[in-house]
């Protein structure tokens, strides 16, 4: 075991969705004989079936390898890191625990807009840049191309990249190499007292709270006493090792390597990502600097199909908190849904990988309604409220100021394309920034544009508009005051509040006429006329009517005298009119699921 700090390495790699991550960290397991042969299979960090079907890195994945070369042993931490936008969150993470990262360009694709994302956080981290330049076995493959658009878009110098094939093991060792020769050994000295950053943890039903650490002063051993300096809780340490990757005991943890313990923690939230660890009998005196709390940007509700699974999902709910602090919950009810929980999500990815894994890990059927974003109000009185659901959006004579949440977009699109994407941004109300060319035929065009118009449907016509070659990322800038309205939809005169939605006043008649049209093919007809309409405030913008069902009540007199089919049409009409007073429509859940469904809008 490498135990002085001098020989430890600790790492990320990073780069876009799909560049070859998982796999080039599969090549370093293989030839470090980490794992064998026999046990090899593709994606060996990625354990959950999600990310094995999807082809993706969600969670965080830490392991341990030993690397021997001029006669030294060294150890090398590798903190795979996801690469999708949504998971950006977890990439800062893994940074805060390392001194370097691979940067990984796939040799066809090139520089991706996530590439020059993260790879601008690792160079504000100070981080030492490997760059690695992965698929050069493939026939496509253009490293003639890129290598000058990495040298453009990052300012990577040529003669610094790396050649590799992580599917081939092509360049592996010289990968290797580089990183115990170019990136520094970790700088904490193994005398000062006790520290480490706690950069994940994850619940075993067995074991309580597991806490990953990545210690950065002193060391770390079993039966200590340990105190987390957020809240001055104290533990002891009955359990620590390393992943190696599997999960291995070790005594002790020293400064500069990465780990987990085991204290007895019952639940997570006692333990807080970011958090520094010490002594508890000679504490450090200044913690580390932590994280920004993520914030949750994409709000939308989570209810089960069946209301008795109440329960089972909020259990289900608590579970998944555990493994992902980014995801928040709280208990809600809405008349057509029942009861159910108010989600908040990073990103639309975030949102579908929940739900999914909801309803893979616990048998749950869901009903999830529109995604909303977070807004910010000023009222009459000066107060700033934060809106999450359009049910909470006061009346319009208490706004002072609505404001809504800009992201700052990057597109990275062939320059056939931009002008596409120009139109596609301006029917979204982006307000151009800037183009840069990163060669000939690839530019970025960076916009920023309500995250509202963002997360319905931006990505998928960004990717049909290029043919799949466009790839965007965003970060969130600020709120700013835009003529908002909250749109609602009432049936037979009520308002159905899970039905309404935060809009741009431009944009509600539209939507409004679309939102009862479809409505009205998804209720049944009842006995009595049903009016579905659509509201700004008191002003009704749209309106669809749903024919009363009728019965033929004159279908027994066979000619005759009119006035008895008069006496009886009328007797129905006198029926009708009272039923249409008293009686009550009911909303198929399957009504909300359409009005819910983005796929046709815009």
């Amino acid at each position: 075991m490498a135990t002085d700090p001098k020989l430890i390495r600790n790492f990320s790699i990073i780069a876009h969705i799909d560049h070859g991550k998982s796999t080039l960290a599969d090549q370093f397991l293989l030839k470090t004989k980490a794992i064998s042969p026999r046990d090899f299979q593709a994606q060996h960090l990625d354990s959950m079936d999600l990310e094995r079907e999807r082809g993706i890195t969600i969670r965080m994945h830490p392991v341990t390898i030993y690397y021997e070369t001029h006669r030294k042993k060294y150890e090398l931490n590798l903190i795979d890191t996801p690469g999708h936008v949504d998971f950006g969150y977890e990439v800062s993470r893994s940074l805060a625990a390392c001194e370097g990262v691979i940067l990984l360009v796939d040799a066809f694709q090139g520089v991706q807009a996530q590439t020059v994302a993260t790879a601008y956080l690792a160079m504000e981290s100070d981080l030492t840049i490997v760059p690695v330049l992965n698929k050069i076995d493939l026939p496509i493959a253009r490293p003639d191309v890129i290598i000058p658009e990495m040298e453009q878009a990052l300012g990577i110098k040529p003669d610094e990249v790396i050649r590799a094939s992580g599917k081939a093991g092509i360049g592996i060792e010289e990968v290797l190499d580089a990183i115990v020769e170019r990136i520094p050994a970790p700088s904490g000295s193994v005398d000062n007292p006790a520290k480490a950053l706690v950069y994940n943890s994850h619940f075993d039903t067995f074991k309580g709270v597991v806490v990953y650490v990545r210690v950065m002063e002193g060391r770390l051993h079993k039966g200590q006493k340990i105190k987390l300096m957020r809240h001055n809780t104290e533990y002891e340490i009955q359990d620590m090792g390393q992943f190696r990757p599997a999960m291995t005991t070790v005594n002790e943890l020293i400064a500069g390597q990465v780990g987990y313990f085991v204290a007895h923690i019952k639940t997570l939230g006692d333990v807080h990502i970011g958090d520094t660890v010490t002594d508890a009998f000679n504490p450090t005196t200044e913690p580390l600097a932590g994280y920004k709390e993520p914030k949750p940007m994409v709000f939308s509700g989570l209810y089960p199909v069946n209301n008795n699974d109440f329960e089972t999902l909020r259990e289900a709910l608590g579970k998944l908190k555990l493994n992902d602090s980014s995801f928040t919950y709280l208990p809600e009810s809405s008349e057509g849904l029942g009861f159910g929980f108010r989600c908040g999500f990073l990103g639309m990815l975030h949102r579908e990988i929940i739900q999914q894994r909801l309803e893979r890990e616990s048998n749950l059927d869901l009903v999830q309604t529109a995604p909303n974003v977070t807004y910010e109000l000023l009222n009459r009185h000066g107060q700033t409220i934060m809106i999450d659901n359009p049910q909470k959006v006061p009346d319009s004579g208490q706004i002072e100021e609505f404001r809504e949440p800009i992201g700052k977009i990057s597109f990275l699109v062939p320059s056939e394309n931009i002008g596409d994407i120009m139109k596609m941004c301006a029917d979204r109300r982006g307000t151009y920034i800037r183009t840069e060319y990163l060669s000939p035929t690839r530019a970025i065009l960076v916009y920023e544009i309500p995250l509202a118009e963002v997360i319905y449907d931006l990505y998928d016509k960004l990717k049909s508009a290029t043919h799949g070659y466009g790839t965007m990322d965003y970060e969130i800038i600020g709120y700013r005051p835009a003529d908002l309205v909250r749109l609602d939809i009432l049936v037979h005169g009520k308002r159905v509040d899970a039905l309404s939605t935060i809009v741009h006043r431009a944009f509600a008649d539209t939507r409004g006429r679309k939102l009862v049209k479809k409505l009205r093919g998804e209720i049944d007809r009842h006995m009595f006329e049903i009016a579905l309409q659509a509201a700004v405030g008191s002003r009704i913008i749209a309106r669809e009517t749903i024919a009363a069902l009728r019965k033929n009540v004159t279908a027994k007199c066979y000619g005759g005298d009119i006035t008895r089919k008069r006496k009886l049409w009328a007797k129905q009409a006198e029926g009708k009119k009272r039923m249409k007073q008293i009686g009550q429509v009911e909303i198929p859940q399957e009504a909300f699921l359409a009005v819910l469904d983005t796929s046709e809008e815009k």
